[in-house]
């Protein structure tokens, strides 16, 4: 992101006459004069060859400042306009734990479908009044799919889940089943999987 920040920024500054690459900035006809000037006296041959190595300097800058200039790679990852967003325990996705499955899925499913994936662990108490602003946070940050694993974070998911029709939810729970707005992962050795296969249906209802 900060290369294509870059190159847009030169590319302005050389369409309005600032900043640009050095040799764009050498007035070419002061230049010119002084070579020739230099190649006129006896001294010429010494001066042309001072010249010579300040104009290959010269050179090299300028394309050193043009590498800069160019447009970001191409092949560089396109991200959709989906957010895929997982509320955590404490411990984050630290391994070994359902969020670490989780995120794997998720990160799985971004491969296919491109879509944003990102995390956020509750912090403090482990109750579901305490998760609660964690997860207003998601919806304040219009994430589209909203994940939750961890007892807490699956209990205030379920209670809010119907004032955000327009947001698909996953939730980690091996004790109940789906419903409408609401898909459910059993934790269970499939886990990874089933995250992926329901980020990439959650991602292809969001664009339809």
């Amino acid at each position: 992101m900060k290369v294509r920040r870059t190159w847009r920024a030169s590319e302005r500054d050389e369409k309005k006459g600032k900043g640009g690459s050095l040799w764009s900035r050498v007035p070419v006809a002061r230049l010119t004069a002084a070579v020739a000037a230099a190649l006129r006296g006896p001294r010429g041959w010494a001066a042309a060859g001072v010249v010579a190595v300040v104009a290959l300097a010269l050179v090299g800058v300028w394309l050193l400042d043009d590498e800069e200039s160019t447009p970001p790679d191409p092949r560089a990852r396109q991200y959709t306009e989906v957010d895929a967003c997982l509320l955590t325990g404490e411990k984050g996705i630290l391994a070994g734990t359902p969020a670490a499955t989780v995120w794997q899925g998720m990160q799985e499913a971004s491969l296919d479908t491109r879509a944003r994936v990102t995390y956020i662990p509750v912090m403090g108490p482990q109750t579901a009044d305490n998760a609660r602003p964690f997860l207003n946070s998601l919806m304040q940050r219009q994430c589209e799919i909203v994940l939750a694993v961890g007892a807490p974070q699956v209990e205030v998911t379920r209670a809010d889940a119907g004032k955000h029709r327009d947001v698909r939810f996953i939730v980690v729970d091996g004790e109940t089943s789906a419903t409408d707005g609401i898909a459910v992962a059993k934790p269970d050795a499939r886990l990874k999987d089933t995250i992926a296969d329901d980020v990439r249906q959650a991602v292809r209802k969001v664009k339809s």
